[in-house]
Formats: C-alpha cells, structure tokens, sequence
C-alpha cells in the first residue's frame, strides 16, 4: 500500500520535478520552506533561470485533495507576487493562473523551467484577444470573422475547449490562421499545435501557414523526429507524436488545433491531447448536433457525435457555417447528382452469384477454401452489392460504369423535372475500393477518353492508393500535383487519398464507384468539389453505387436538384442471407500513419524494423492509457519501460524484472524501486502481466492484412 503521508508525497514531486529538467540541487531553480512575510512557510517555489520566483507548488499528502490548499497557496503567491500555482499531493497536480481564473485545473507534468518561462514573459505583455484586428487578408469573410470574434469572446470567458463546424471549402485552415495570428499579436499564446489526420495534409497545412503566417514559423513533425523548439507552429498527425509526447511537458503547446481527426483524439491516441495543457479547439465540416443534418443509422456516427461532444464539452458547436448555408450564401457551389446502377449493383435484397460462374482455376489455395465454406452444399449465395470489388469483381459492371459517365459527358441528360443537363468537362474525382479496382477503372478511362488526350503516351487518367500496404501508390503525392497543376491527367482514381482534406477547386465531377454507410466519410467525399472556380457554377457527383439515396441527398440540400436515371430511388433493403464484407468503411486514420514524404514529395516507407518499434509504441501507449489505475510516480517509471521497449523492439519479446537491472533503471534503484513506486511484488507483477501481454504479440500482427482477393466472374 502507498504511503499516505506528506514526506513521501514530496518524494513523488521531487521526480516529477525532476523529470521535467527541473535542477533541485543548484539552490536557486527550486527552493523549498521559503519563509513567507506573515511566518508561514512555501513548499516550493519555482524560479527561472535567473532566480526569480514564477510559480509556487502547494504540496499534500495522497489522502488530501490538491483543490483543498487552494487558499492557502493563493496566500503564498501573493506574498510571492507570482501568478502561477501548482496543486500537488504525489497523485494529481494542478495548475492555477489564480488572478485569471476561478478554479485550479488538472494537468497532466509539472511544467518544464523554459515553458513557464515563456508563458510568464507573455504574460506581461498579454492583450485582450478583442483588442487586437483580425486580418481580413487571411479571413475577409463575415462568417470567418464571426467565428473567430466568437472563438475569442468564448476564450477570454475562460473556456478552454471550443468546437468549430464549418462545411469543407469554407476556409477552415485560412480561419485558423487568422485566430492564430490574433493570439499571438495578443500575446495570449507562444505554441501552437496543429493536428491533421495524415501527413500529406500537414504538407498542404504548412504550405497555406506559410502563405499567411510568415511572421511565424511552422514545420510538419513526421514520425520519429522531435519537435523544433524554435518553430512556433508544429503541424503533424497524433501518431506522429504518440512515441515522443511523453518526453515533454504539460506547459510546451498553448493552443491545440485539430483539424478532422476523427474518432482517433477520442480513441488509443488520446492521451497526446490529454497531456498538453493548452486551449483545444476542434475543426469540423461533419455536422455536429446529433439528429441534424445527419440523416444516417450509422451506429458509428451517432458514437462520434456523442464523444465529439463529450471530448469539447459542448452540447453544441461554439460556432456553426454548414454547407447549405455556404451554397446560399454564394460561398460554395451546388451540385446535381446523376444516379445510375447496374442491374446487380441495384438488386433488391442482394444478387445471386452461382457456383458456376467462380473460375476456380484462378483461385489460390486460400481463397478457394474461402469461397467452398460460403458455398457449402448449395449452387449460389446471396451477394451484398457493397462488397463488389472487395471479394468479387464484375467486369462488365466497370466499363458499363466508364461508358455511363463518357456517354453523360458528351450527350447530357433530361433531369425528373424534363431540364436538359450536361455536367461540366473538367477535372474529375474518382472514389474506387482496391488498388485492383482503381488501376482497372484508370485504365478504362483512360481507353474511353482516348481521343481527347494530347498523346498516346500521355494519361487522361490516372490512379492513387493509400491503404498502408504494398498496395500504395508512392508517387502518389507526384501523381495528385500532376493532377492538380497540369492539364493531365483529367481523372484520378483514388482509394483514401484523396476523400478528405484534398483541395482542388477545379474538380467538376466526382464519381462514387464505392459505398460507405459513413455520413462523415460521405460528406467529406462530397465536398472534394464544392469549392468555387472560375466557370464553374456547379459540380456533378455520379452515384453508381446508391450512396446518395443511403444517406438522404435530396434536392432541396443539394440546391442543384437530383438526377436519377436507369433506376428509380428505392428504399435500403435489408440484407437476407448475404455475404457482406467489410461494408462499413469508414477510414481510421491510423491506417494510414508511420508514412513520411521525402523532399521530392514522394513516400518513403519506413524500415521493418522502425516500423515495428514505432508498433509497439503505439501499442504501449494505447496500454497505458486504459490502465486509469496508475499514478504519476508509477506513469514515471513505465515511460521509461515504454521508452526502452521501442529502443529494443527488434530483440525484445517481453519485458521482465530482469531488465530492470540496466543502467538507466539501475540508476534510479532498480527492481527494489520499482517495487516501492507499485507498493509490492503482486502489484509490479500484475502491471508487467498486462503490460506484455498488450504490448508484446504474434509477430505476424505486425504485417498488413489489408489485401483483397478478386474473383474473375
């Protein structure tokens, strides 16, 4: 059992304090007992590196509440004339700007001596957000300007988490980039984190910060690298960070930005966010008020509603811009959408795939057994539609697809209400499951459009993958600005690369020949081509897989009214003795991570050997977040286990007490400290129990399983 009193107390805080650089024998860094002018004493005072006092620690026993010293430590730090209090009783620590705030809050370290220092710097010289102009250069629209008054407004209230809703092509990166550049002529900040969900988004993310923060220098953090103390703005993904975060404390980053990560902040990578101590802002184009707008059963939707909510502590958007407003209001294009199935893909209930239609001499052994345990004793099985291209391929489905969408480009169409349409030439999206189905679809537009290319040699469209696999495309990032600065290719196939945070305007059409049941993902997918261009009054989404009736598109949201042909609407049916796979494919943006770009742009796909510790840090930390039954003096000790697992991943299968014998446990006391810190040996054996058998597992788990099997029909 932990010892209850305050002397060991201290002794926790001493090695948080010195975890985080903190020099507790140089006599003028952290001063202890410091005689007070009414008699009493201060724990400890911490001070920069000149000696001056900046922030005093209020320390309790474990039994004691750290919010019961509040004041008392008030008392201290104003006979201190210091504005900054830490709270602590070995077991939580708790910070407080007392002449700004009610309460304490709960932070997760000690803050470093350089980043109170630069907090108490700012501090002298800290404006009112408000007093400060916003920079219409950056953000000169009325919405932009309102969300960044309001974002302020709710700031100098004291709110530390805010959530922003605004519709894709609306301007979220240049409206973050206005608020920043305002907090920091306020003085109300000194670094910034700025999240993406993948790296090629950072890229796009510092390029645009380059553009309008030039005062401020930013870089993209990749996966295995540290962060530039000297850069104000560090732009990466939260598994980028997973395996260095621990390494810093609380006070580094004043404001974090997350900019559509998704489910990830709320998942394995949440402890990243939960460690800064910084104001959390989220950036959103999913609307965000559960039963609005959404018009979805995903079960997974509604969840990311809930914990969106939960994690920002609204029970609303602290500021909303949705897309119908945006097409109204002119900043965005409508769109019309051309609805075309094939007859299998719109069969009711499903459609029959018989025994005889397999060519089972061009199945591996696998997946001939795969297909005789679905088949079992009977002649045919009931297909989903939403696995074509998955396990089944149909290839007349495709090129009946490719010669729908060349015959609507150059003849047009007759709408339901008898209007004559015809979608715009131009720079087209297309939304494919494999890296199998994209080359098939590349190439089958590529030979319908043939005659409008410059050359034979020359690709009128083209393809991009990324599923993290060796199915990715590594001259992707070449491939997607060939497309976006050259006249070709006209059309770029892509699987996740280009459904969220891709900004191109001049994108005419997009072609759905892929299902999701995801609203997000959908939403996101749709708004690859609402951004304005020049003669560009709408854009045109073909569906060809029934995702647009799915998720309720109807004329009225999309402004430029529905098309449908070859197939009246119907409603979603209900699945009757399917095989369905993997429908539900909404991207987790962890499937995508431990990719860097080099300079050139392209991939570059880490070693074996990297990518195995970065794993198993990953895992590590996933582990040490669920384990809500450690304290801080425990959390000390197992990122340093953590720190040691990722450094000998390649020859580690466990970690036992025998390790504990290295030198840089050995240093600290070795086994007989870890046995002090977890209270005894049934203690530290049940931690180092479920720690390896979390952390350590079967080799082959860490080799992508992301392949497809496609069956010649």
């Amino acid at each position: 059992m932990k010892s209850t009193n305050e002397a060991f107390s201290r002794v926790v805080i001493d090695s948080q304090l010195t975890v985080q650089g903190w020099s507790l024998a140089d006599g003028f860094s952290v001063r202890y007992e410091v005689m007070m002018e009414d008699g009493t004493r201060a724990d400890y005072v911490l001070c920069d590196r000149h000696g001056r006092s900046i922030a005093v620690i209020e320390a309790k026993r474990f039994s004691v509440s750290p919010g019961d010293a509040t004041e008392q430590a008030k008392n201290y730090a104003r006979q201190l004339k210091v504005p900054y209090i830490f709270l602590a009783n070995g077991n939580e620590i708790k910070f407080w700007e007392w002449q700004r705030e009610a309460y304490p809050r709960p932070v997760k370290t000690f803050f470093k001596q350089d980043d109170l220092e630069r907090r108490f710097a700012t501090l002298q010289v800290a404006r009112k957000p408000l007093s400060v102009p916003i920079d219409v250069k950056i953000a000169g629209r009325d919405y932009q300007q309102t969300c960044i008054q309001t974002l302020c407004q709710e700031i100098e209230q004291g709110r530390r988490k805010l959530l922003v809703e605004m519709a894709t092509g609306t301007g979220k990166t240049r409206t973050a980039a206005a608020l920043i550049k305002r907090l920091f002529e306020a003085n109300a900040i000194t670094r910034v984190l700025f999240l993406v969900d993948r790296i090629p988004l950072a890229i796009q993310t510092e390029d645009a910060f380059a553009e309008n923060l030039p005062d401020y220098p930013s870089y993209v953090l990749r996966s295995g690298r540290r962060f530039q103390d000297e850069k104000r703005i560090t732009i990466t993904t939260l598994q980028s960070m997973v395996n260095i975060y621990g390494e810093y404390s609380a006070g580094y980053f004043d404001l974090i930005i997350s900019d559509e990560c998704h489910r990830s902040i709320y998942g394995k990578w949440s402890g990243v966010l939960k460690h800064f101590d910084g104001i959390q802002i989220g950036l959103t184009a999913t609307p965000c008020v559960s039963g609005e707008d959404t018009a979805t059963e995903n079960e997974d939707d509604k969840l990311f509603v809930r914990d969106t909510m939960r994690f920002f502590e609204v029970d609303k958007p602290t500021f909303s811009y949705k897309m119908k407003d945006a097409i109204k209001d002119g900043y965005l294009v409508p769109y019309q959408i051309y609805k075309a199935k094939t007859v299998k893909t719109a069969a009711e209930g499903g459609f029959e795939v018989k025994r005889s239609e397999l060519d089972w001499s061009a199945m591996d052994e696998k997946t001939r057994q795969e297909f005789e345990v679905l088949f079992k004793d009977s002649d045919s099985v009931m297909i989903d539609p939403n696995a074509l291209e998955r396990r089944f391929t149909i290839p007349e489905r495709n090129r009946a697809l490719v010669r729908e969408f060349r015959q609507v480009m150059d003849n047009g169409y007759i709408d339901h209400k008898g209007i004559q349409r015809k979608p715009l030439l131009g720079k087209t999206i297309v939304f494919a499951v494999t890296k199998r189905h994209a080359e098939t679809l590349a190439q089958m537009f590529d030979e319908a459009f043939a005659d409008k290319k410059s050359s034979a040699d020359v690709r009128y469209a083209d393809y991009v993958v990324s599923g993290m696999g060796q199915d990715d495309t590594v001259d992707a990032m070449s491939r997607i600005k060939r497309f976006k600065k050259e006249p070709f290719p006209q059309i770029l196939v892509s699987v996740n690369m280009l459904d969220t945070g891709f900004d191109c305007p001049e994108v005419a059409n997009l072609v759905f020949a892929r299902f999701t049941k995801s609203v997000t993902l959908y939403q996101q997918m749709r708004g690859r081509g609402t951004r304005k261009a020049q003669n560009k009054p709408v854009f045109t989404m073909f569906d060809f897989v029934g995702v647009a009736d799915y998720h309720g598109d109807d004329d009225v949201y999309a402004q430029g009214g529905i098309v449908v042909a070859k197939q009246p609407p119907k409603k979603p049916y209900e699945p009757r003795r399917l095989l369905s796979l993997d429908v539900d494919d909404k991207i987790d943006p962890t499937t995508r991570e431990w990719v860097t770009v080099d300079e050139d742009g392209n991939m570059v796909f880490p070693e074996a050997s990297e990518l195995k510790a970065n794993e198993m840090g990953a895992r590590f930390e996933a582990w040490l977040l669920s384990r809500t039954d450690i304290c801080p003096a425990q959390e000390i000790l197992l990122r340093v286990v953590g720190s040691q697992i990722r450094a000998n991943a390649e020859t580690w299968d466990e970690f036992t007490s025998d390790y504990f014998a290295l030198p840089i446990f050995s240093s600290q006391g070795g086994y007989q400290n870890a046995l002090r810190v977890f209270g005894g040996k049934a203690q530290l054996d049940e931690v180092m129990e479920s720690l390896n058998a979390n952390v350590f597992q079967d080799e082959s788990t860490f080799q992508s399983d992301a392949s497809d099997i496609h069956t010649p029909m």
